[in-house]
């Protein structure tokens, strides 16, 4: 028996897939509280390698109170323009003096936050249409110690809070987050209207799903109302595509519905997403650290993006118990749904959770007790190897939005 604080119940509600009514859903990659969640961690984890080429290990930051200040744009058929543009502020703590080194940690994030908006949404302008800005006070000084135990190989929890994640994905939550990863890839690789802001919507009402599309088309590859039209129509019929993958319901997909052609009011931009018009964002507003919003399953309120990989619960507890139910539910035939919540307490070893609280829905005709001590296992070796989720954080293997 481990030494852990594990615990495995049935849960409290009849599985996702089994209820009524299931809504999901997914903000686009380029949608303003994304843009934030991605320059975040885009930044954090620029910071945790630079510690550790210079000092030898991470050293104390949080970078996940990003915020975006939408600006002002003039779309146009065949390529408009931007009229003021978007104001970014990565805030947040590092570390910039460490035994008599200065660590240059605001240029840091200025270049990771660059180097992200180039690859991820390229049609912004880096410093016309889109402005960033950088404001770390440094690290407070008791937190900096939790870093500083070189004897301690497993770090103390930087506070008292949890993580939930789940597993398996429902048929609805497949087609929410695939479909968004695939029109903002390869769909957009090929059709280079279709802007990063893509939000999807997802409702199922027992078997008919109905899934609701924002894609922002990109004026400078859209000449007039008919190829507006158009790129409208093939987002839909690749979505269907798309979703025909992962179920066999019935799937309505619906594209754009506040557009009104009569009068040539459409979702049209110049950069690709709502940042450049009225949209404003913020860390943590959007996905959870699996990727969607799924407001039938447990969440944690926690902002996963930009916090520090070493010792954030925030962070590595929401990415951790996603992890483990990922990894139940791969190994441990029999099971329906399942839920993980991970709760720490603040300065207790972050492979010790308070409780590792662990909820399954089973399948026809299989028992608790039958699956009970398998859960258990490989719970208490996913905690055991906690530090992994740090290391492939800061390698950039794991998605945190």
């Amino acid at each position: 028996m481990s030494e852990r604080n594990i615990r495995v119940e049935p849960i409290d509600r009849r599985a996702v897939e089994d209820q009524e009514v299931e809504i999901v859903e997914r903000k686009g990659i380029g949608h303003p509280d994304s843009i934030c969640d991605g320059i975040a961690e885009a930044v954090a984890g620029a910071l945790a390698r630079e510690y550790i080429d210079r000092v030898g290990k991470v050293l104390h930051f949080n970078t996940d109170e990003t915020q975006l200040v939408a600006g002002e744009a003039a779309p146009a058929f065949g390529g408009g323009e931007v009229v003021d543009p978007i104001y970014l502020l990565i805030v947040g703590r590092a570390t910039k003096h460490y035994e008599g080194q200065t660590i240059p940690a605001e240029t840091i994030a200025l270049k990771a936050a660059r180097e992200y908006l180039e690859s991820e949404i390229p049609q912004l302008e880096y410093g016309e249409d889109v402005v960033v800005d950088v404001k770390l006070g440094e690290g407070s000084g008791d937190l900096q110690e939790v870093f500083g135990e070189d004897e301690v190989s497993v770090p103390m929890a930087n506070d008292t809070s949890f993580g939930v994640g789940h597993a398996p994905l429902s048929e609805t939550e497949e087609i929410v987050l695939n479909a968004e990863r695939r029109l903002t890839g390869e769909f957009a690789e090929e059709n280079p209207y279709l802007g990063p802001d893509v939000k999807i919507m997802g409702k199922r009402e027992d078997d008919q799903i109905d899934v609701t599309v924002a894609a922002a088309m990109v004026d400078e590859h859209v000449a007039d109302m008919d190829e507006y039209v158009e790129a409208v129509d093939s987002v839909r019929e690749y979505v269907e595509a798309v979703a025909a993958e992962y179920t066999d319901r019935e799937v309505n997909v619906y594209v754009n519905t506040a557009d009104d052609y009569e009068e040539g009011s459409i979702y049209l931009t110049v950069t690709g997403t709502s940042a450049e018009q009225g949209d404003d964002g913020s860390v943590g507003r959007g996905n959870r650290a699996n990727g969607l919003i799924t407001p039938n399953r447990s969440m944690s309120m926690e902002a996963t993006s930009g916090k520090n990989p070493v010792n954030h619960i925030g962070k590595i507890y929401n990415l951790l118990s996603t992890e483990i139910a990922e990894q139940v539910v791969a190994e441990v035939d029999g099971i329906r749904d399942l839920r993980v919540r991970l709760l720490s307490q603040i300065g207790r070893p972050i492979d010790q959770p308070h409780v590792a609280d662990v909820h399954v829905v089973t399948d026809e005709g299989v028992a608790l007790e039958d699956v009970e001590a398998d859960i258990e296992a490989i719970v208490d070796e996913e905690l055991a190897n906690v530090t992994e989720v740090t290391r492939r954080v800061i390698e950039g293997e794991l998605t945190t939005f």
